[in-house]
């Protein structure tokens, strides 16, 4: 990406903030790109000499719609920076910047006079993204098998899955199999690395293989809790100057088999609410008890997007909302997510990860109005 130039980064940035703005009623544009290349070597007393050269792209952008003290926004291709990948300028170029800018300036603009999401139980179908932090905070984080010993409780406490509910406890539905996948075969996430900063290869571990818990994240110092052979090579730092600790690698959801377009979905579905990108998130110490809203939704009626739904939410228990995933599309419409400001340890280090998913439908799932306003 470094052999592009500052004029012709701003020239684009510069263009998608013109679209953006020329909508009637956007108030505020807000436009990103980054790149960075990381170079390390890992040297240690058994003879490992390895040397990695990473290069991230991120890209981005947000329309913002006041009214009042009322705030909407719509982000592409995702809140929060948008999509980061271990990739190069390609990934600008493959994302469609110019042309999706209008339409998220209108959607923002739109929200303001949408209605407030209905507060009951729905069947919700959720977007590749905001599935993404959903895999995130209800299974990448409570598998970290530093914070189920105890050894680590920074950014939201501990973990529910204690080592007694390796494999036994129903995590999903038959159809939920999620992995924990840093080889370059599974795709260019921000999880992805060759070897891990204890020498370790990169490898891909069954976290949920239909529905069952099977696997955790774990180090060479933790491996032998749960009678692993070897560990699972998930140990990262940040710099340097940071102790390596269990991190996320690209954990993601495997898509269906079945042929099944995002459309399909919808058209599948009798009645509910797709949501899409994430807006806002909450969890308790234990990873159990969440609740996350979106930026935009839509009702679902006889099969159809209807109408659009402001501030739109919903919350469950882990385990719950896993076993009510009752479809899931197919690999065409799998995006492997970038999720660049990951938080974990004190001294806080900040890493990368990855998290592949498809739009996925849920039954009976609690939903409501993340804000109503004054």
């Amino acid at each position: 990406p470094f052999t592009t130039s500052v004029e012709q980064n701003l020239e684009l940035l510069l263009k998608i903030d013109s679209e953006l703005r020329s909508v009637a009623g956007v108030t505020l544009a807000e436009t990103n790109m980054n790149f960075r290349r990381d170079e390390q070597w890992f040297f240690s007393s058994e003879g490992a000499n390895i040397h990695q050269t990473k290069y991230t792209t991120g890209v981005g952008y947000t329309a913002y719609a006041f009214a009042g003290s009322e705030i909407q926004k719509r982000s592409y291709p995702n809140s929060f920076g948008g999509q980061w990948q271990n990739r190069g300028y390609e990934l600008v170029q493959e994302l469609k910047l110019v042309e999706n800018a209008r339409r998220v300036g209108e959607e923002a603009v739109a929200l303001l006079k949408a209605e407030q999401c209905p507060q009951g139980v729905s069947t919700i179908i959720l977007d590749g993204s905001q599935l993404g932090l959903q895999i995130h905070e209800s299974v990448g984080h409570p598998i970290e098998l530093d914070r189920v010993l105890g050894m680590e409780a920074n950014f939201a406490g501990t973990s529910f899955l204690t080592l007694d509910k390796l494999r036994n406890l129903r995590y999903g539905s038959n159809l939920v199999n999620i992995v924990a996948d840093a080889r370059q075969e599974h795709g260019p996430g921000l999880g992805t690395f060759a070897f891990d900063d204890e020498g370790v290869p990169a490898q891909c571990t069954p976290i949920i293989s239909n529905g069952l818990f099977t696997g955790y994240l774990s180090s060479r110092e933790t491996a032998h809790t749960i009678g692993a052979s070897r560990s699972g090579g998930t140990l990262r730092a940040e710099s340097w100057n940071r102790l390596p600790i269990i991190r996320m690698t690209n954990i993601s959801i495997l898509p269906g088999k079945k042929p099944l377009r995002r459309e399909q979905l919808i058209a599948d579905t009798e009645s509910g609410i797709y949501m899409e990108t994430n807006r806002s998130w909450s969890i308790d110490d234990k990873r159990y008890n969440f609740q996350f809203g979106c930026e935009a939704g839509w009702e679902i009626k006889n099969g159809k997007r209807t109408r659009m739904l402001k501030n739109p939410s919903y919350s469950g228990i882990t385990t719950e909302f896993w076993n009510s995933l009752d479809a899931i599309c197919s690999r065409d419409e799998w995006v492997l997510w970038g999720t660049p400001h990951c938080g974990k340890g004190q001294p806080q280090q900040v890493m990368g990860t990855g998290h592949g998913a498809a739009p996925a439908r849920f039954r009976n799932v609690k939903v409501g109005s993340a804000y109503k306003g004054n």
